[in-house]
């Protein structure tokens, strides 16, 4: 079957979005999706593993995590806009496959430092299919059913991300911890025929608009965002001289980048695309909101183990519950964008976050899990509902030449929410415990930390939820 030749404009207006074609085309998109997060999840419950087998310290073979997210969050915006001037069908076919030749490289490495090198390879593959994934949708689908696409997406990005720790687990104890990697080369091949005979083909663009490509500023936003990440993560949320000098070092290169994008005939991103309020209102957003669901993940566990006394299995039951509310309330989600507009879906979300983000930070110990847990599926939910919408709001309005420097563009500033998170409200937790060692820590002070940080991931939510309010009424 050949793909199908898509015109400007017309599918995302009039196609026919229950086609066979289009129903494969996205299947493939969404195994896409759900890679690039299985990519990630997977490798962290194997490090421990890879310690004993490489003989390496923690610090050394974190690195099989970190190349793989450095790789991505410094790329993703470079290939959604290479992915605009040469074909984006053509080049997520190259992502995918060369994800899927990084998968076996990675399974097969003999020594850390070869696995660490296929890792960033495999970074470069999931950035590319993570940046036009979303890129596609206004393609594969009517812009009636943009929301469901996009909640689709969540949802398949989810369920990856879920997926990584009990897999692995399963795959370690059975085949051995080659089988982390090797277990997406199947998966990626399939991907690969799905997305090779359905999606559609690239539009044949004049030559002048396809010699736009930025080399200094691919460049400097690059460096500028591998020190902003690695200032955020290394040292695990404890700020020292190398973190500041790295955090320097990223201000420096913003500014450099800023002057260099508004010089050049050609620029990566174009400067006065943040003059569109949704666009600028639409990334914030998305960054503060990435920066709260990132507590759930770090504070959670300490809160479960130190404050409540849970043991390993019952934390394990407890934490799932985020990522599970997450992949089944994505399609719904998306349903309700599409049914009652996403930027009023948008700010359902973000007061459905506030509410459960409150409760939490008035949390009262007595209540045990179910206080706990009962916020938390609110604010996944919101999540959930906030991304469909807020994806879908951009995405249905960006025109067809830039939407895979705008789809990269959201899943940077996902990316960089998720960073900063980790760091930022990790640091805030420990701080408001009080407490030098956190594993020792009296349940008391835990609970306190806990309410603290909410507190300030309800300030950053009601942060978005005024920016939401402005676009809306713009």
């Amino acid at each position: 079957m050949k793909p199908i030749i898509a015109e400007p404009d017309k599918l995302a207006t009039d196609a026919e979005p229950h086609t066979p074609s289009a129903r494969w085309a996205l299947a493939g998109l969404s195994l896409s999706m759900l890679l690039s997060s299985l990519g990630t999840s997977i490798a962290n419950v194997g490090l421990p593993t890879l310690a004993q087998v490489f003989n390496a310290s923690f610090q050394s073979v974190q690195w099989v995590v970190l190349a793989y997210l450095l790789t991505i969050t410094t790329l993703i915006v470079s290939v959604g806009r290479l992915g605009d001037l040469t074909g984006r069908r053509r080049l997520l076919l190259v992502g995918i496959a060369l994800f899927t030749l990084a998968s076996a490289l990675c399974g097969c490495a003999p020594t850390l430092g070869l696995l660490i090198g296929a890792r960033a390879l495999q970074g470069i593959g999931a950035a590319i299919m993570m940046a036009l994934t979303l890129a596609f949708v206004g393609e594969t689908v009517t812009k009636a059913r943009t929301g469901r696409a996009m909640g689709l997406l969540g949802s398949m990005s989810a369920i990856g991300t879920a997926l990584g720790p009990s897999l692995g687990g399963f795959l370690i104890a059975g085949p051995g911890w080659r089988a982390l990697f090797l277990i997406c080369v199947p998966l990626g091949l399939l991907t690969l025929v799905l997305s090779h005979r359905h999606l559609p083909e690239d539009l044949q663009r004049p030559q002048r608009e396809c010699s736009g490509f930025d080399p200094l500023g691919t460049l400097l936003l690059a460096l500028t965002l591998a020190a902003y990440a690695l200032a955020m993560t290394l040292g695990r949320g404890h700020f020292g001289l190398l973190n500041i000098s790295l955090l320097a070092a990223a201000t420096f290169g913003l500014g450099l980048f800023v002057l260099t994008e508004s010089k050049v005939s050609s620029p990566l991103i174009r400067l006065t695309m943040f003059r569109d309020l949704q666009l600028s209102g639409s990334l914030f957003m998305s960054a503060l909101v990435s920066t709260v669901m990132m507590a759930t993940l770090v504070v959670g566990p300490f809160y479960l183990v130190q404050g409540l006394g849970l043991d390993a299995a019952s934390v394990g039951l407890a934490l799932s519950a985020g990522p599970c509310v997450s992949a089944l309330s994505g399609v719904p989600a998306g349903r309700l964008a599409d049914r009652f507009g996403a930027q009023r879906m948008s700010v359902v979300g973000l007061l459905a976050m506030s509410l459960g983000c409150l409760v939490l930070s008035l949390l009262p110990q007595t209540l045990g899990l179910g206080g706990y847990i009962g916020p938390l599926v609110l604010v996944t939910f919101g999540y959930a509902l906030f991304q469909a919408s807020n994806n879908s709001a951009v995405m249905s309005e960006v025109g067809m030449q830039q939407r895979g420097i705008v789809s990269g563009l959201l899943n940077l500033a996902r990316n960089l929410g998720l960073i900063t998170g980790a760091s930022v409200l990790g640091a805030v937790f420990v701080f408001a415990s009080k407490a030098a060692d956190i594993t020792s820590t009296a349940p008391e002070a835990v609970a306190s930390g806990l309410r603290t940080t909410f507190a300030t991931a309800l300030a950053l939510v009601v942060v978005a939820l005024v920016i939401a309010l402005a676009v809306k009424k713009r």
